[in-house]
């Protein structure tokens, strides 16, 4: 629930925060009212990170020990969205003569890259390596390595994958970078904040262990 109450509107937020910021000013009530839609993957991060460190306080929890287990099943949620957008026709690729092209004819009859099938397959295989290293290194890995790794490994392939991707919205069209891959890069560093400090964490701990 702590997750459910964070995420939709860190999603809601981070799409007018990001992408359209002077609805704020012009129409405030787009923001909860429907039809007008909009979620941003990074303001749901930030969401359900916010919500979890209230869980993790509130039960008495370490949060790096939680995040670690939460981030393994979230790429299997980042695929299925991923997977709904490439159904919704939302997020298209750039159009491409490569083999695997798929035709969205709810936009228009050209080939594009299949942008939101790359990002599902490549949370699947994420999901894997994190799974795999939560069974058999867990004991030996520090509270945020996974976390870290994850940061990293997510973020770096979605900062790529927006390169094959259609703009979201027209300003981002003037920028070297677009407001995905901006977006992306504090994640990144985070990331590897993390992994540099649980390897640490756990190069003191062993230090520790010998001398005493």
């Amino acid at each position: 629930m702590y997750i459910l109450i964070s995420a939709i509107p860190g999603a809601r937020l981070g799409h007018f925060l990001f992408y359209e910021p002077s609805r704020f000013l012009t129409d405030p009530l787009d923001i909860v009212l429907p039809p007008y839609s909009g979620l941003a993957s990074h303001g749901g991060a930030i969401g359900v990170l916010i919500g979890l460190w209230f869980f993790c306080r509130n039960l008495h929890y370490n949060y790096l020990w939680m995040v670690d287990r939460l981030v393994i099943v979230t790429c299997i949620t980042g695929a299925c969205i991923r997977l709904g957008n490439l159904v919704n026709s939302e997020m298209i690729g750039l159009p491409s003569d490569v083999p695997w092209a798929f035709i969205f004819t709810r936009i228009d009859n050209i080939p594009r890259h299949p942008a939101q099938l790359y990002e599902a397959l490549y949370c699947i295989a994420l999901f894997a390596v994190l799974f795999y290293l939560w069974k058999t290194r867990a004991a030996h890995l520090g509270n945020g390595f996974l976390f870290g790794l994850f940061l990293i490994v997510l973020w770096t392939l979605r900062f790529v994958d927006e390169f094959f991707k259609v703009s979201q919205v027209e300003f981002e069209d003037h920028l070297v970078l677009n407001m995905g891959q901006v977006l992306s890069i504090p994640f990144i560093l985070a990331g590897m904040f993390f992994l540099f400090w649980s390897r640490r964490q756990g190069e003191r701990g062993k230090q520790e262990q010998r001398v005493l």
